[in-house]
């Protein structure tokens, strides 16, 4: 029934298609300067930055962009939560189902992890070129997936891979929280940790990695990771979208 409702509201001519690629954009402008605004205070200030500290310390020891390996994954995973509170009752209020809501979501998502995982190759090839102009040795600072800044595939693999279940991860936590609130959101917390932390201990990758390996534990096979995490956030993404079907419209502030 509230399918039926939802699609009565679309404007006369206005596609299921059309209709997405709306809130798709609208998704991506409204989140832009929050993104944008991320991308460069890295570039900026771990980057350029962290160079300039190395060359004034006493010279440079070691990659500057790996020190920031950490922090795409927690920045993604607050736009996840930022999705929900911000968007839904604005747009299922204008006609736009729930479905329709939890699909762009996960568009908008995909697309953000994709782009900050390029943007972490880009820089490393960037740095890589100074490096070897400078004669300066390029070490990584964190276990990865890849051994040297020139494996851009595995670089982008494991950015996009740490970055998407993150964010599903914030975006269960955005949508429990706003619909079960503090306390009945406290115990469902393990499931929405639960793409974060498949990630984690699938791709054994940056801080966790030392902590795992001396505990015994070590990386399953990539054939097997890689699509086990990605099945994973698809769930998740999924799961929220579940969890999102009965919850009621709120008032939109302001």
């Amino acid at each position: 029934m509230s399918t039926t409702v939802e699609r009565a509201a679309l404007p006369r001519g206005a596609t299921d298609w059309h209709r997405l690629k709306q809130v798709v954009l609208s998704m991506v402008i409204g989140l832009r300067p929050m993104l944008l605004g991320y991308w460069v205070v890295m570039v900026f200030a771990l980057f350029l930055v962290g160079v300039i500290i190395q060359v004034v310390a006493g010279g440079v020891t070691g990659s500057a962009w790996d020190y920031g390996t950490q922090s795409p994954k927690y920045f993604s995973m607050a736009i996840g939560i930022t999705i929900t509170p911000a968007y839904f009752s604005l747009l299922v209020s204008q006609g736009v189902t729930r479905r329709m809501f939890s699909l762009a979501a996960g568009i908008y998502l995909t697309g953000a992890a994709a782009a900050t995982a390029l943007l972490w190759v880009l820089v490393y090839q960037v740095e890589r070129g100074l490096y070897a102009w400078q004669g300066w040795p390029d070490k990584l600072n964190n276990p990865h997936l890849f051994t040297s800044p020139s494996q851009a595939g595995l670089i982008f693999a494991e950015f996009f891979l740490l970055i998407v279940s993150h964010e599903v991860t914030g975006w269960l936590l955005g949508i429990t929280f706003l619909r079960l609130r503090f306390w009945r959101g406290l115990l469902v917390l393990p499931l929405a940790l639960l793409p974060a932390a498949a990630a984690e201990f699938l791709l054994v990758a940056q801080w966790l990695a030392d902590v795992l390996n001396n505990l015994g534990y070590h990386r399953p096979p990539l054939a097997l990771a890689v699509p086990s995490v990605l099945v994973v956030s698809a769930l998740g993404l999924y799961a929220g979208y579940r969890i999102l079907q009965p919850m009621p419209l709120k008032p939109p502030k302001g």
